[in-house]
């Protein structure tokens, strides 16, 4: 007799799923499963995701909770879910995705196709450039409050899909796991690093915050990146009243605005003279504020622009400070090139896009770190800084294109 499923869910939805999973690639879940060791069984671990899903009997194992550490103290909680389960999920992701994602407002940019924080980054340059206050929203733990109830009208406000539903539903209530063993149960909230969650955020905030100011607030226009938000106002007045309908819209919606972060920016130019004590505010890893810039012709002005946040700046600090060059004496130039280009093409992409002059001076950090593996590789340089340097700079001219910084102009000087 055939095997009757419950759900028709197609094997090859299930293996695209995984593929998209492998792509992201990503830390093991509870049981401390990577990916390659999940690509060891692949053919019985995704036929086991199928059959269950199928059978209506896939029940999610724990997410493993990791916290986090904030700059500015206290943690963030991280829910990863294992391989199996991602996979998992994802089939729900792209089966549910293309619905949703044509509804959603166009300046939501946070995890969508053909969208990207540059994307929100640059619109956001445009628009304080046509609109003189910014309200800059922050939302006190957004991830951790989603509120179940409301999130599941909201999906099935778009599909009737039983599998769909029941899954969604238990992803939802499936306990965090401590490193010791200890299980924290859920009643609201979407694990941040599951495959699901940024959909399932996206659809919450389309309905708590981008529909509701389409209708209220509709001259207001805003970027979104997941719950990071930032209004756009002409009047300090209009910045003051949104701030005060977004509080009420909020708490509807059972979620709060973090007072001590969230604030009104006067976007302050050349062009631009009122006195106003807040005139800055970080978006995305940017900085925007007052910055010098230049016309075509030269002539000097103040814009309100965005540049590499500082917490963005430490960071890379913090990370350059654990390479060690010390450790570099050993290794080849070749090596060393190897080891640490895709952080510093990293770096560039993502914060050179604009003011780059700015992660410019950062990065040259990089080539006295590279120095001192000159001092410590040739005994004649040891003890003679400006000149390991002035070599270092050779080798650049040799070899423009060994490290990623020097391809991007950050050249040592040759003399």
């Amino acid at each position: 007799m055939q095997n009757v499923k419950s759900f028709e869910i197609s094997k090859q939805l299930v293996m695209q799923a995984y593929q998209k999973v492998k792509a992201n690639r990503g830390s093991g879940g509870i049981d401390g499963e990577s990916i390659d060791k999940f690509d060891e069984n692949l053919k019985d671990n995704l036929y086991k995701i199928w059959n269950r899903m199928s059978s209506g009997s896939y029940i999610p194992p724990p997410v493993k909770l990791v916290e986090i550490p904030k700059p500015n103290g206290g943690v963030r909680p991280l829910g990863i879910p294992t391989v199996g389960d991602r996979v998992a999920q994802m089939v729900v992701v792209l089966t549910l995705e293309p619905q949703l994602d044509p509804l959603f407002h166009e300046d939501s940019y946070g995890y969508r196709r053909n969208k990207s924080a540059h994307q929100a980054i640059n619109k956001a340059r445009q628009m304080c450039w046509k609109h003189d206050w910014v309200l800059d929203m922050d939302i006190s733990k957004f991830f951790d409050t989603i509120d179940h109830e409301l999130l599941m009208k909201a999906v099935r406000k778009h599909t009737h899909c039983p599998w769909i539903l029941l899954y969604i539903q238990r992803w939802l209530t499936v306990p965090y796991e401590k490193s010791d063993g200890t299980r924290i149960e859920r009643d609201k909230g979407v694990p941040q690093g599951s495959a699901i969650g940024p959909l399932l955020a996206n659809l919450f905030l389309h309905y708590a915050f981008d529909e509701w100011m389409k209708r209220n607030h509709p001259n207001v226009p805003f970027e979104r990146y997941a719950d990071d938000t930032i209004c756009h106002c002409n009047s300090l007045s209009e910045a003051q009243l949104l701030m005060k309908d977004v509080q009420v819209r909020f708490k509807q919606c059972k979620l709060e605005l973090n007072e001590s972060k969230t604030k009104i920016v006067y976007c302050k130019d050349s062009n631009r003279k009122l006195n106003y004590e807040v005139i800055s505010f970080d978006f995305l890893g940017y900085t925007f504020r007052p910055r010098g810039a230049s016309t075509r012709l030269g002539k000097l002005f103040t814009s309100f622009l965005p540049a590499i946040s500082n917490k963005a700046k430490q960071r890379i600090g913090d990370k350059m400070r654990e390479w060690k060059p010390q450790t570099w004496v050993h290794m080849r130039l070749e090596d060393i090139a190897a080891k640490i280009n895709p952080v510093l093409q990293g770096w560039i992409n993502y914060y050179g896009k604009f003011y780059p002059s700015m992660l410019k001076r950062i990065l040259e950090r990089v080539n006295f770190h590279l120095a001192y593996w000159v001092r410590r590789k040739f005994k004649r340089y040891k003890n003679k800084l400006t000149r390991s340097y002035h070599k270092l700079g050779k080798i650049a001219k040799e070899n423009p294109t060994l490290f990623s910084h020097w391809k991007w102009g950050i050249v040592p000087s040759v003399s």
